[in-house]
């Protein structure tokens, strides 16, 4: 026991002399395990802490308060008593000894045994003894620790008003926001000092603040604007004081706190109710119409738009009583007043501010779109018909605004507002489509789709004059701006009204695709398929639309009608994006699963077994463009199929495949024996329509079971490791790597032979199927690597090795990015594949050593491979990941600069870059070699890795002053060069870069 006190008394004696502060936490663990108790050690300071001198008090106290924060969980409630009495006491001692005071006082208030009324208690003897401005610091562990202090009621919001008052250090700021957001928040009573706590805080009301160079702190103008924004808005009993300092606030001349004003006044009522706005709705709307109508920042001008749909909305919320003013349409008066008669200025000048103010206002809610559209609506129409441009536009505006639905109780029809108005509103939109200025079209296609969207709006008649018009446009319109803006009405309307379309359109769009002058018809017929695919989303529409397209893929196989292998392709993509977007039912399932899979499998294995023909003219659709178009229309729908029909679609194409059966197929005229798995001779035609066996099998989900599952990956791994076709062998891996990621874990022994297999042609210098082989490894470890199967650490090592290859070296180093990237056909989420989280992170932890090690055991002429492997990995990992990993790896990348391959540069640049943004010290002490790196790199052959270098070159000139300043003249006139590039994009970026670094050390300067 007295070698316990004697050790206490000498951690004590060290530490208040100023000898060690580490004897704190010493103290602290001798606490927790027993030596000595808090009592104890109170009774070993007694010395500090009646010590005359002010310092040896202050240090006494601080070892006591720093024990109290490691050890306050053992306290009992009578020692918390007695402590915080204690500390009370102490807050009347000399000022040096407040801070390890206020230390102890918030390691107090986290036990769980703290007295009643004691943080009142805390609270009081704060605002009374603590005269300097930050004692308000520990109101916000006070507020976390008790409930107690609502009971202080207006005493407490009087004490933190006087504390505050005055300050001006933006952490303290921080704080006391914080502090009176929780105090208005938490539901305090503010009393009589309502005003008080509004004119403390509004006073810095907007925020004027600066951060200086490298703040520590890392305070920003947004956080204090937020924070004080969240307290000024945060009841409505400071509305009265407010909207005036608001309306004050919007007559400065500083753009940004006229923005700030309009932000915050766009808070507020969002909290406010229509009575707190009453009084001051004139001032607001001169306020905010003069923001609109005088502005000279786009910011300024949207942010007072936003300000006025939120205090429309606001006033849309009020319930009315019988002997109320109806605060809407009051508001709405005032808006109506000084817009309205704008619409009818023979100038205009003032046409387009109107305009977004009403619509600012419509798009408020139901109510206020009623209104408004009800007293607008025959200027417009009058206005039409005077046939200006600006009018029509301006009607699209209010239109669009009218038809946004609100989020109120559905009290009012929209579309009735039209109804008196739907003759005159349809000529003036059918009218528009006629005209020849592109805009105009434009908007007209946009307010069809608005009229549309209206319930009962428009009639069968007026939705047939709609098709007859979009199709005109469709056929006769070059500019491709109208096209796009026709196709998106087009699925629009096509959503509303199927019918029509599929009577009217498809059959007129049909015959236009069939026309037989190819030249002068192909952009038509692309915007035909384009149309088809935007309308087809109904299940009846997609049952018309898609024979449609199958027919361009028959035609262009038979040579009936000229397509190109272009137009070929786009018909498949339009298959694909019906496939895409048409709803998941089962009428639609049945129709991929009955007639379109079945028909391009028939298509493709025509064109395969014709091959080149006597005649020499083969079929676009062996062409590899056009198959690898096909697949991801076949892999999207098996994707969405229901199970029931996603097991048969298996069963028939593992069938086709390997059995040659074709008896699902339409148009069956093939021979009875076919091998589709197996080349024949020099006839590749075959063999490449593996790759829609993939698009087929490996895109169901993973508990439809493929049938003989054995066999067909038997037959992949034959045609993957012994074809010679670069897309049958490549089809063939990726099939079997799909077919292998979302297989039972006990069902991948054939992983072993296949292994042993390639190995043993890899290991082969004079084998004629390595690179066969490679490409059906490289598949396979990512099947595996995304799945976290442990066979994978052999192939990683296998790939590793083959850096060192001769031949295969470059290949193996591009196999890292395939490693991975996401793959679009095959072994991704969509397709249904074993993927897990993290699977880019987990192989760069478990590989990027191996690499550095082979890197410095490898020769130097093959370091490239390595630098490129590198390269690949990094550059698709997170940017998080990257910031975090980057410095264990710069020397590498470093030397990856200075690697020839154009594509390591770039992906290298790209890593570090945003490392540049918050150097590492690592980076900084090989400043020396970077910048060595990066000067040439800025007169690459490449435009891209020019410009990435010149990033970089910027980034570098933000790190400390003294490090980079004695660069700055070598990259001044290395930059000189860049100047003067012949692509803008470049000269662009040398200009920021050489700014930057010419301020540097300059007055003015950083």
């Amino acid at each position: 026991m007295a070698a316990d006190s004697a050790l206490l008394l000498s951690l004590v004696e060290e530490y208040v002399s100023g000898l060690q502060d580490s004897k704190a936490k010493d103290t602290a663990k001798g606490v927790k395990d027993g030596q000595f108790t808090v009592l104890q050690l109170v009774e070993a300071l007694g010395l500090s802490l009646t010590s005359s001198q002010p310092h040896t008090r202050a240090r006494g106290v601080q070892l006591l308060s720093e024990v109290l924060q490691e050890c306050y969980g053992g306290l009992t409630e009578r020692e918390v008593e007695v402590l915080i009495a204690f500390y009370e006491n102490r807050l009347k001692d000399h000022y040096v000894i407040t801070p390890p005071v206020l230390q102890g006082l918030r390691a107090l208030t986290k036990c769980t045994v703290l007295p009643p009324g004691s943080a009142v208690s805390m609270l009081r003897s704060l605002f009374q003894d603590v005269h300097v401005q930050p004692s308000y610091r520990n109101c916000v562990f006070l507020f976390d620790s008790s409930t107690e202090l609502k009971g202080l009621g207006a005493d407490f919001v009087f004490g933190f008003v006087q504390s505050m008052d005055g300050e001006r250090d933006p952490r303290n700021l921080l704080l006391a926001f914080q502090v009176a957001k929780n105090i208005i928040h938490r539901g305090y009573d503010l009393g009589k000092f309502t005003e008080e706590l509004f004119e403390v805080t509004s006073c810095y009301f907007p925020i004027n603040f600066t951060p200086p160079p490298n703040d520590p702190h890392s305070i920003t103008r947004e956080e204090l604007v937020q924070m004080l924004r969240d307290v000024l808005a945060g009841t409505p009993q400071f509305a009265e004081f407010l909207l005036p300092l608001i309306i004050e606030k919007l007559d400065s001349d500083v753009l940004s706190a006229k923005l700030d004003s309009l932000q915050t006044l766009t808070a507020c009522v969002s909290q406010y109710e229509h009575k707190d706005l009453a009084e001051f709705l004139e001032g607001l709307w001169v306020s905010l119409r003069r923001e609109v109508f005088q502005t000279s920042s786009e910011k300024i001008e949207s942010a007072g738009l936003a300000a006025l749909t939120a205090l429309t909305s606001c006033l849309s919320r009020s319930v009315l009583n019988s002997d109320s003013e109806d605060s809407l349409c009051t508001f709405l008066d005032l808006v109506l007043k000084d817009c309205r008669h704008h619409l009818c200025e023979p100038d205009l000048k003032l046409v387009w501010p109107s305009a977004k103010l009403l619509q600012a206002a419509c798009s408020a809610s139901s109510r206020a779109s009623h209104i408004i559209t009800s007293a607008v609506m025959p200027s417009l129409i009058e206005q039409y018909n005077s046939k200006t441009e600006v009018n029509v536009r301006l009607m699209m505006g209010v239109l669009k605004a009218c038809t946004i639905k609100s989020t109120q109780p559905k009290d009012f029809n929209l579309s009735s507002v039209f109804l008196a108005f739907r003759p005159s509103l349809c000529s003036m939109v059918f009218s528009a489509l006629t005209e020849t200025n592109a805009s105009l079209q434009i908007t007209a296609t946009s307010v069809l789709t608005s009229l549309a969207q209206q319930t009962g709006l428009l009639l069968d008649s007026d939705i047939e004059l709609a098709v007859d018009h979009l199709t005109r446009l469709l056929l006769t319109e070059e500019d491709n701006r109208v096209s796009l803006a026709v196709v998106e009405c087009v699925g629009a309307l096509a959503e509303l009204h199927p019918a029509a379309f599929i009577a009217k359109l498809i059959p007129r769009l049909k015959k236009e695709i069939e026309a037989s002058e190819q030249q002068s018809l192909q952009a038509v017929r692309q915007r035909c398929m384009s149309a088809l695919a935007a309308m087809s989303t109904q299940p009846g529409v997609v049952q018309e639309s898609t024979p449609v397209l199958l027919e361009v893929l028959s035609s262009a196989h038979t040579g009936s009608v000229g397509f190109s292998v272009e137009e070929v392709v786009a018909a498949c993509h339009s298959l694909q994006r019906i496939a895409e977007q048409v709803q998941d039912t089962e009428e639609t399932g049945r129709c991929f699963h009955d007639v379109i899979i079945p028909r391009l499998l028939s298509l493709a294995l025509q064109a395969a077994l014709q091959g080149e023909g006597s005649s020499g003219c083969r079929s676009p659709l062996l062409e590899e463009v056009v198959l690898s178009a096909m697949v991801p229309v076949i892999s999207t729908s098996c994707s969405r199929l229901q199970p029931t029909l996603a097991g048969q679609t298996a069963l028939k194409a593992v069938s086709l495949f390997l059995d040659g059966d074709v008896s699902f197929l339409p148009d069956n005229s093939f021979p009875s024996h076919i091998g589709l798995l197996k080349q024949q001779g020099d006839s590749w035609s075959q063999s490449q329509m593996v790759c829609l066996l993939m698009g087929c099998v490996c895109s169901l989900p993973r508990s439809v079971e493929v049938p003989q599952m054995d066999q067909l990956l038997s037959q992949l791994e034959e045609m993957s490791c012994t074809c010679s076709h670069p897309l049958s062998y490549t089809s063939a891996a990726k099939c079997f790597a799909g077919l292998v990621n979302k297989r039972a874990q006990g069902q991948l022994v054939l992983i072993q032979s296949t292994m042993k297999r390639v190995c043993s042609e890899l290991d082969s210098a004079s084998s004629s199927l390595r690179i066969q082989a490679f490409t059906h490894m490289i598949w396979v470890a990512k099947a595996l690597l995304l799945r976290y199967h442990p066979l994978f650490t052999a192939l990683t090592d296998k790939l590793f090795s083959l850096l060192d290859d001769a031949d295969l070296g470059p290949m193996a180093a591009d196999g890292f990015s395939l490693l991975m990237s996401d793959s679009p056909d095959v072994l991704n989420r969509g397709c249904h594949a074993d993927v897990r989280i993290m699977y880019r992170q987990r192989f760069f932890s478990e590989n990027s050593a191996k690499l550095v090690q082979g890197f410095n055991a490898a020769p130097q002429e093959k370091k490239p491979n390595y630098l490129k492997a590198l390269s690949n990995i990094v550059n698709k990992l997170p940017k998080q990941v990257q910031v975090t990993e980057l410095p264990a790896l710069l020397s590498l990348l470093l030397e990856a600069l200075s690697c020839p391959d154009r594509g390591v540069q770039l992906s290298t640049l790209s890593c570090l870059e945003p490392v540049l943004v918050d150097p590492p010290p690592a980076l900084i002490q090989q400043l020396e070699a970077l910048v060595g790196r990066l000067l040439p790199l800025t007169s690459s052959p490449s435009m891209n890795v020019r410009i990435a270098s010149l990033r970089c070159i910027h980034a570098v000139s933000l790190f400390p002053v003294h490090e980079v300043l004695p660069f700055r003249a070598r990259v001044l006139r290395a930059l000189a060069r860049p100047l003067d590039d012949k692509k803008r994009l470049v000269r662009i970026e040398a200009v920021q870069a050489r700014a930057e670094w010419f301020l540097l050390g300059s007055p003015g300067g950083r």
